[in-house]
């Protein structure tokens, strides 16, 4: 399966092989164990505002930056088009409440993975639709050993959020101007596997919530994994072919 998966990506986009230079991971539902909080947080605090949005609506959207999300929200359910100061200002509600909320843990496996990839010379970024500093902070504690903070690409650094490729195409830049064929991502959701597939990078799917593999797939995932533990232990195994 996962030699076949590599093969019809390498047919799909010309190239002649998949020599991964780096690793690319989402941070929500990839790094952290994240996603129940920003459902409850985003829900919290779009109704100050008269926005209905649900848990289901937190987990579709994740991935784009959060000033993006605001604007379609408002757009499709009060008919206004709102410019991204105000946008930001509701998101920074959202923010204040996602951090009164318990720290999120570590995803299981990720720790693993990293240390793998490491090991193996290969380095890891971040690619993320936050741009929180204490997220970042965060990072830059929790994953230090794996993840350098120039590796770290934000909501700031690109104009066009997932599921756009501008934000793994500046993922592949910040590692070192990397070929889509030297880079792989790792990605929980439908819009950052739309961006990672976009930017013609071989993408990993990880299912961490509550949304279908169906729709993970269509999304464009390469391959399909129910946990990081699972990938984790598939990348160890070296059942990924050429990786």
């Amino acid at each position: 399966m996962y030699t076949l998966a590599i093969k019809q990506y390498l047919e799909k986009h010309g190239f002649e092989a998949l020599t991964p230079k780096a690793v690319l991971f989402d941070m929500d539902g990839v790094l952290y164990d994240s996603m129940p909080n920003h459902a409850i947080a985003w829900q919290q605090s779009m109704a100050q505002f008269g926005i209905h949005m649900t848990a289901e609506d937190a987990y579709a959207t994740e991935g784009a930056r959060g000033v993006d999300t605001i604007r379609q929200m408002v757009k499709n359910q009060q008919g206004r088009d709102i410019d991204e100061d105000e946008a930001q200002r509701m998101y920074d509600v959202k923010s204040h409440i996602f951090h009164e909320l318990p720290e999120a843990p570590i995803m299981p496996g990720i720790l693993e993975l990293m240390q793998q990839i490491k090991d193996g010379g290969i380095l890891c970024g971040v690619v993320t639709g936050s741009g929180q500093r204490p997220l970042i902070d965060r990072i830059l504690k929790d994953f230090g050993a794996f993840v350098d903070k120039n590796q770290i690409t934000t909501a700031y650094d690109v104009k066009r959020g997932k599921p756009n490729p501008d934000p793994y195409l500046m993922g592949l830049k910040k590692a070192g101007n990397l070929k889509p064929n030297e880079a792989i991502v790792v990605e929980n959701a439908p819009l950052g596997i739309r961006a990672g597939a976009a930017a013609k990078i071989f993408t990993i799917g990880v299912n961490t919530g509550p949304l279908s593999n169906e729709l993970l797939l269509e999304a464009g995932a390469n391959l399909l994994f129910p946990t990081m533990q699972d990938l984790s232990d598939c990348w160890y195994n070296k059942r990924l072919g050429a990786l």
